[in-house]
């Protein structure tokens, strides 16, 4: 599943690319990761960003999922037709991008998940930097965003693994009701680490234990 840019160097086979149990009440779910890092896509150093967020999927998610992981340079065409290709031919519920989403003149990441999206989920952005902004000052300087594409969510998250996960812990709890909502997959989480929220109407119930 793991691809980068033409020309790039391979991803390591390192990063989880699947993982969850059937014997879970969820689907299986098929989500996207892209890392948005010029000198990453170059192979000037190793992206740690993607994979963070990957192993993020094998610690949370308890039902079937896959990925599809994918390293980009910081070019606007370029994050459209990946974050396209993941929701259109690949089937992805969910796409996760990494990088891209300050005041740098090359941070296009928010440009390309608007120019996809047929309707902007504005509260993921306002979350993350509300939970960032705890740590560090220059979290006002995030202009991450969400939105949806057909029936997929879009989300960006922050470039450094210390800050994915000090975020995306917290605004993972709605992104399996926000799925559900979108009528994709019914993704369920291992409650130790992310207890997703869902109203008690839109709950599965647990399989009978033999």
């Amino acid at each position: 599943m793991a691809s980068t840019a033409p020309g790039a160097p391979a991803i390591p086979a390192g990063p989880p690319l699947r993982g969850g149990s059937p014997d879970t009440v969820g689907d299986p779910a098929r989500f996207g990761v892209l890392t948005v890092s010029d000198r990453a896509s170059a192979g000037v150093y190793e992206d740690l960003s993607g994979p963070a967020i990957l192993n993020f999927f094998a610690e949370a998610v308890a039902s079937p999922w896959e990925a599809v992981y994918r390293v980009i340079p910081d070019e606007q065409p370029d994050i459209e037709k990946a974050l396209i290709d993941m929701v259109d031919r690949e089937g992805c519920c969910l796409v996760v991008t990494t990088g891209g989403t300050g005041p740098a003149p090359r941070d296009v990441t928010p440009e390309a998940t608007e120019a996809v999206c047929g309707r902007m989920m504005p509260g993921y952005g306002e979350q993350m930097r509300a939970i960032s902004l705890k740590y560090v000052p220059t979290a006002v300087l995030s202009r991450q965003t969400a939105g949806i594409r057909g029936k997929a969510l879009i989300i960006n998250l922050p470039g450094k693994p210390k800050s994915i996960r000090e975020t995306f812990d917290e605004v993972f709890k709605s992104i399996p009701y926000c799925i559900q909502l979108l009528e994709g997959p019914y993704v369920e989480t291992k409650p130790e680490v992310v207890a997703a929220f869902r109203p008690p109407a839109d709950r599965r119930a647990a399989k009978p234990q033999p």
